[in-house]
């Protein structure tokens, strides 16, 4: 039962009550039905009971007022008698609609009025008749007829009418009882099916609590256990099939989600605590501090971190290694800046003497630019004259395809006509044929088919000669066309000559300006370049005073690098920079004097060159 959803619960509970007050309700139903047919049945038999008393009364009232009309003679009896005839007759019919569906009782019921007619006919009708005239004669004859009369009566004329009787008596007798069992057992289905509802009430309820009630209630528990922080409860319904173990098992996610993130939370706090102490370390200059034993998430965490120190430790070995390196650069450096000075005295003479020979050079240039110029414009000129034959060429060419194009439309046109000159003859031809069908009345419009025929015939022959003059003037017109295009296949290619020359003259003059303004540069160049030269003695002076400022600054980097505390392990030796030659550039502007700063020195640098480097610059 656990297995089903509770939705199913509720509905099966509810099930059985529904079919519980179901059943009541048709047994009740049945028992109304039964008093109810009952009771229409108790009516109907109480109705044909009466009706046959009522009969037998006025069966009875016959023969007492025929009685008392011959002893008291009063005329009032005769009318009571008629009276109660009626009253019989009505009674029997009225019975004879209430039995309609019985039919021994309404045999008997006939049978009882045939044979009081017969009583009435032998005894009354003729005792009346007599006792008319003469009572004491009526009389008479009445007791003379008594006991037939008593005999017949007793024996003839009631015992059919008490049979009805009597039966209607036992059948009200059958539907009393029938309708008290059917009360009763209305009243023992509502007694007995309220108790059994009440009781099944009870039972469902009490199911339903055990089966739901109590497991919320466990799980609610279960769920403040866990939001208090005891993340080792038991969840006891999570094998359950319906909503509750599906709850159930939701809440051992959240109860594993937070042992896991207890556990995360424990290990976070590790990391933090650990990594503080290794701050405090670096914040120290230990620079041997290391991170150990961190939970496998934390793994990069603390590889990264060791890197980084061990990387830290590495560079401030380097650099305070590399300090005393830089002391004894500084000294090579400003020998180095001694000779720089002396050779610069001697590129200034040498640039003096270039400057001479680049003047004359650039003289000679600049004639040679000029003369290119001339020719680029004559060439020019032969160009543009060449791209207007091409244009008027081309126009030609234009001018000779549209008369070509034209010809062919006309052509065209001229085949229209021979087609429209072949149906009309047809048609002519065709009008002949009806004409000569018509007879006599015909001949008038075979005249004219014929004339229309050979007119037809006379636009064909025209439209051919046009057609063949047309095919021979589109042949003309192509042989012109051809011809132009040529000539302008023969202008392109002189066009194209000629914008090469034009291409080497202006490449020949681009050349010469170039070459020109080049020379003007180089002789600029060396004008700048004797400034920069006088400008580097200033310069050297100045790099002189700041190798000095370089050396006081490297001791101070040296006792600030000693405060670190690294490994024992042998730093990388940094790689040491090689000096190269200096060659020489595009000449610049002087530029302004440097600052004093202190410029940073890559490993053991040494600025040292032999005096082959210094002359070749």
């Amino acid at each position: 039962m656990q297995s089903l959803p509770i939705g199913k619960r509720i509905a099966g509970a509810f099930g059985v009550l529904t079919l519980s007050v179901l059943l009541m309700i048709g047994i009740l139903w049945w028992a109304l039905d039964r008093i109810g047919t009952t009771s229409a049945d108790s009516v109907r038999a109480q109705d044909i009971h009466s009706e046959a008393q009522a009969m037998e009364a006025a069966m009875l009232a016959q023969n007492s007022q025929m009685r008392g009309f011959i002893i008291a003679g009063d005329p009032q009896n005769i009318a009571d008698y008629r009276e109660a005839v009626d009253r019989e007759r009505k009674a029997a019919d009225a019975l004879g609609q209430l039995l309609a569906g019985d039919a021994t009782a309404q045999r008997d019921i006939v049978e009882t009025r045939q044979r009081m007619d017969e009583w009435r006919r032998q005894l009354i009708d003729p005792v009346i008749a007599l006792a008319r005239t003469d009572r004491e004669a009526g009389r008479r004859l009445l007791l003379g007829r008594n006991e037939w009369a008593v005999r017949f009566w007793v024996d003839t004329v009631t015992p059919p009418l008490h049979a009805v009787r009597d039966a209607q008596g036992a059948t009200m007798q059958q539907v009393r009882l029938a309708r008290t069992e059917a009360m009763h057992t209305g009243m023992l289905t509502l007694l007995v099916g309220g108790i059994a509802l009440v009781a099944a009430t009870i039972v469902l309820s009490i199911l339903l609590a055990r089966s739901l009630a109590r497991p919320i209630v466990r799980l609610t528990d279960e769920m403040e256990a866990l939001a208090t922080g005891d993340h080792g409860v038991a969840v006891a319904d999570a094998t359950r099939g319906d909503e509750i173990g599906a709850m159930s098992r939701a809440v051992l996610v959240f109860r594993d989600a937070a042992v896991a993130k207890a556990q995360a939370d424990a290990e976070q706090q590790l990391v933090v605590d650990r990594v503080g102490a290794a701050l405090a370390r670096l914040s120290a200059f230990d620079l041997r501090a290391r991170l150990h034993g961190f939970p496998p998430a934390y793994a990069t965490l603390e590889r990264d971190f060791n890197a980084s120190v061990a990387q830290l430790g590495q560079a401030i070995a380097s650099v305070r290694d590399g300090t005393s390196g830089i002391v004894e650069n500084t000294a090579e450096m400003q020998a180095a800046t001694d000779d720089l000075a002396r050779r610069a005295e001697q590129q200034a003479a040498s640039l003096e003497e270039t400057s001479a020979a680049i003047n004359e050079m650039s003289d000679t240039v600049r004639e040679n630019a000029v003369q290119a110029r001339s020719a680029q414009d004559v060439a020019g000129k032969a160009r543009e004259d060449v791209k207007e034959s091409e244009e008027i060429v081309r126009r030609t060419v234009a001018a000779i395809g549209d008369i070509e194009r034209s010809s062919n439309e006309i052509a065209e046109i001229i085949s229209l006509i021979d087609g429209l000159s072949f149906q009309t003859n047809l048609l002519a031809l065709n009008a002949g044929v009806e004409a000569a069908r018509a007879g006599d009345a015909g001949k008038g419009f075979a005249v004219v088919a014929s004339e229309v025929r050979a007119l037809a015939e006379r636009s064909a022959d025209a439209a051919r000669d046009i057609n063949q003059r047309i095919t021979a003037t589109v042949g003309r017109v192509r042989n012109g066309v051809d011809l132009a295009r040529q000539t302008d296949e023969s202008l392109r290619g002189i066009a194209t000559d000629i914008n090469q020359i034009a291409t080497f003259v202006t490449a020949i003059a681009g050349s010469a300006s170039e070459q020109a303004a080049t020379i003007q540069q180089i002789n600029t160049a060396i004008g700048e370049m004797d400034s920069v030269t006088q400008s580097n003695a200033a310069m050297i002076e100045e790099i002189n005073a700041a190798v000095g400022a370089l050396g006081d600054e490297t001791a101070t980097l040296d006792a600030q690098v000693g405060r670190f505390v690294v490994d024992d392990a042998p730093a990388p030796t940094a790689p040491v920079a090689q000096v190269v030659p200096l060659r020489a550039t595009r000449p610049m502007a002087p530029p302004p004097p440097p600052k004093r700063v202190a410029r940073p020195v890559r490993g053991n640098t040494a600025i040292k060159a032999d005096e082959d480097d210094w002359s070749s610059f």
